[in-house]
């Protein structure tokens, strides 16, 4: 092997390595993010501030409530802002991310108690659908699923 051809292949190995370590480390940073936006969220209604909800969530966002009825960015918003201190806490257990490419499935459980009269606790399990798209992170569709207590003990 020549010695120009042995430091064009070095060369071009260097390339791929620095471009898969600037990947790697920007999927990191997305799913930081990510988790970290999804706690904002579920501490959103005991805090009554919708500022998390409006960054997260698309325009064209669509979610599946545990009851099955569907609900968008809109009514999250109001639903958050007018909760009137019912939910006194509420946060994420975990959450798992994988990449799609510029999508991104998060799947995790939060835990909450509320009081609409009486105290109730409860815990969700759900999907996120996040999409980078405009520079950004949002999520463009979410599924609740409540637990039932023979399953949470």
């Amino acid at each position: 092997m020549s010695f120009p051809f042995m430091l064009a292949a070095a060369s071009l190995l260097l390339v791929a390595l620095f471009v898969t370590s600037a990947r790697d480390a920007q999927q990191a940073n997305a799913e930081n993010y990510i988790k970290q936006s999804e706690s904002e969220w579920a501490a959103a209604a005991s805090k009554g501030d919708t500022s998390a909800v409006k960054r997260i969530l698309a325009d064209d966002f669509l979610g599946i409530a545990p009851d099955g009825s569907s609900y968008d960015k809109a009514k999250e918003i109001a639903d958050t802002m007018n909760d009137h201190g019912n939910t006194i806490s509420n946060h994420v257990n975990e959450v798992n991310v994988r990449f799609f490419g510029e999508t991104a499935v998060a799947q995790g459980s939060e835990t909450w108690e509320q009081r609409n009269g009486q105290l109730k606790r409860g815990t969700y399990v759900w999907t996120d659908t996040w999409v980078y798209r405009k520079d950004m992170w949002q999520i463009v569709a979410a599924e609740d699923l409540l637990l039932p207590e023979s399953v949470k003990k």
